[in-house]
């Protein structure tokens, strides 16, 4: 198994912990080289914190640990595509790369709704890329996630 596979696999860990807590099932991941960073998973409910999207506690989790705002040279694993905030976000940290597991139709920004982090108006270029193969295991969750609730 790739890293690149463990930290999706770690990213679903968190996703399914974020379930457990009645949030809706995100996990991300902060990685530089093979190290993990920071971990995050949705907040907001427990929070009362709309921007404590998983990306966001990650990020702000890495952050804490190299002791800067900018992470350049860090990969972002997620779970679910970015939205436009959480797309600011890897912008402003200088993240290198997001790698997202399932698209978000509603409201992904990277591909879904808008193509955010292939603006060329920004002063920082994210890469990205579609980890398909852990897809089906993101959207299995989220929609078990929101049929239970309905």
């Amino acid at each position: 198994m790739s890293a690149h596979d463990l930290f999706m696999l770690r990213a679903l860990d968190l996703a399914q912990e974020a379930a457990s807590r009645g949030e809706v099932p995100v996990g991300a991941v902060v990685v530089e080289g093979d190290r993990i960073l920071g971990e995050g998973r949705n907040a907001q409910i427990a929070s009362m914190d709309p921007t404590a999207h998983a990306e966001i506690n990650a990020l702000r989790a890495a952050s804490a640990l190299v002791k800067n705002y900018r992470i350049p040279g860090a990969t972002l694993y997620v779970t679910l595509e970015p939205c436009s905030m959480c797309c600011g976000a890897l912008v402003h940290a200088r993240i290198s790369t997001v790698v997202f597991a399932a698209r978000e139709p509603r409201a992904g920004a990277v591909v879904s709704t808008r193509s955010l982090l292939d603006e060329t108006a920004f002063n920082h270029r994210v890469a990205w890329l579609e980890a398909v193969e852990h897809a089906p295991a993101s959207a299995t969750l989220l929609r078990s996630f929101f049929r239970e609730r309905r």
